[in-house]
């Protein structure tokens, strides 16, 4: 009778397996069953990211236009910004903060040396880019703030995700937009804004997300439909089409991945590569 070992000569080629080889086969083993309400609620950073992207643009073009004055955005942007910061504190009792040791005053301090550094170096900013090409500018901007996305930590364990570069890309493409801005002012408040947007938001929405699902979800809704609104204001063919691809992504595209979960075959068994489990490390001492 065949015996699975190596160290015994038996009659039978070296390629030989016999009928009891397919007996420990096991399919999916470690697939994860997902839930449709669950792959919505996770999609929602994906939305707000976009969203996010969509606004800063919009305010850009709003700004560039002379419909928005960088007074009145630098007004709002420090309400929403205080809002934000109370809503922080409140969403947990201040207990994270507890936990980093961080205090207001230092987080006030930090506030106004970013103001002051980056207002006094907006003259700077605003001419930062003055020998390129605005068409260049344009495409540098959309390129860095694709890369954005693409880099940004919607969550996900992957060796792609880096919030640092993200983060990054994002400030490289407002200081594009922000140097064809009529004055160094509204290269200011853009740069700002910016920060506001694509630094302090992601952290409130993490916060939200973990803290207060309800409201989050509520956060995301509300979020997404200001700016299709601001949008449908310079095109109402973008705003569907924006409407489209959130729908796709939040709607859609999870739908697809629970199909597609049931033609998942994975097959494990006795080929696989041995998994040394025990703890060796007795024999490194």
């Amino acid at each position: 009778r065949w015996q699975k070992v190596l160290y015994e000569r038996q009659p039978f080629p070296d390629n030989y397996v016999d009928q009891r080889f397919l007996e420990e086969l096991r399919k999916n083993v470690h697939a994860r069953q997902y839930r449709y309400q669950a792959v919505v609620f996770q999609s929602g950073a994906v939305v707000q990211q976009l969203c996010s992207v969509c606004v800063f643009v919009l305010t850009w073009w709003y700004m560039d236009a002379g419909l928005l004055s960088p007074q009145g955005l630098f007004g709002a942007a420090l309400l929403s910004s205080l809002l934000g910061y109370v809503l922080f504190d409140a969403v947990d009792g201040g207990a994270g903060r507890w936990a980093s040791g961080r205090t207001r005053w230092a987080d006030l301090k930090s506030t106004l040396v970013f103001a002051a550094f980056t207002y006094g170096f907006s003259p700077v900013l605003k001419t930062l880019t003055e020998s390129i090409s605005t068409d260049t500018i344009y495409a540098m901007s959309a390129l860095m703030l694709l890369g954005h996305l693409i880099f940004f930590d919607y969550g996900a364990n992957a060796a792609i995700v880096s919030s640092t570069l993200s983060l990054n890309m994002a400030i490289f493409a407002s200081v594009c937009l922000a140097s064809r801005l009529p004055r160094s002012l509204h290269a200011f408040v853009m740069v700002t804004f910016a920060m506001q947007i694509f630094a302090l938001w992601p952290v409130l929405q993490k916060k939200l997300k973990a803290r207060t699902p309800r409201c989050y979800v509520a956060v995301t809704v509300l979020f997404a439909l200001a700016a299709l609104a601001a949008l449908a204001t310079v095109s109402s063919v973008g705003a569907v089409l924006f409407a489209s691809l959130l729908l796709a992504i939040s709607c859609l595209c999870p739908y697809c991945l629970i199909r597609l979960q049931l033609l998942k075959d994975n097959i494990h068994g006795p080929w696989d590569e041995a998994e040394i489990k025990e703890d060796l490390s007795r024999f490194l001492m």
